[in-house]
């Protein structure tokens, strides 16, 4: 899954209503045997979204959905922000949780607070985990709620969301999280543009210590 630039998510709100959502529910253990980071859209919230337990290749078409779940009401389909409630993504620390939205579209997460190791991993996978007050965030369940379609505008740069009507909140990100999302880096990308001074510093150590850089393989 190749990074993006992620400057902006004007999408359709998708509610869990739900405190302490952790990472087993998010995307349960039995899909985890994948690392290709791909594919596990189908089984995000899979207890929830199925009455029959899912396994992993088994095709959507088979499985019995959850008329009562709301990730199965046609309003919120195709919805591209999650708002949740507060401590998203506790649990163990899988990388597969932000995998599974990401493939089911969600690019931005609002929530009163993040599990620390989640919410690295979501920045890590250009998802963006919004911190809001959690009257603010109640504020939001009750507008979506209320008006089929509801949809927010994010904007990473000025670090605002707004509302429908117009209403506009303000969240804090920390500068190097927020330059990664502008710039659609991951930590190889990051880490390659430091690649002069890592080369300076590699001819340094040759100097000073050649012993470290000698070949001692047998031959």
């Amino acid at each position: 899954m190749t990074p993006q630039v992620l400057d902006c998510v004007d999408a359709l709100v998708l509610p869990i209503d739900r405190p302490n959502v952790d990472t087993d529910a998010i995307i349960p253990k039995q899909f985890m045997k994948s690392i290709r980071r791909t594919g596990f859209g189908d089984n995000l919230f899979d207890e929830w979204r199925y009455l029959d337990r899912g396994e992993p290749g088994q095709p959507v078409a088979t499985r019995t959905p959850n008329p009562q779940s709301v990730l199965n009401q046609p309003r919120y389909a195709g919805a591209g922000i999650l708002l949740a409630r507060e401590n998203f993504g506790c649990g163990s620390s899988r990388e597969h949780a932000p995998w599974a939205l990401r493939d089911f579209g969600i690019r931005a997460l609002i929530a009163p607070s993040f599990a620390d190791i989640f919410r690295g991993n979501c920045l890590k996978n250009n998802i963006l985990p919004v911190t809001l007050s959690p009257e603010e965030v109640d504020r939001l369940f009750q507008e979506t709620a209320a008006m089929p379609g509801y949809r927010l505008r994010i904007d990473v740069a000025d670090q605002t969301v707004r509302t429908p009507a117009g209403r506009v909140i303000s969240f804090d990100i920390e500068a190097q999280a927020k330059q990664r999302l502008l710039l659609g880096l991951d930590d190889i990308a990051i880490t390659l543009r430091s690649t002069e001074n890592i080369q300076a510093f590699e001819a340094r150590r040759a100097s000073i210590a050649p012993w470290l850089c000698a070949d001692l393989s047998l031959s």
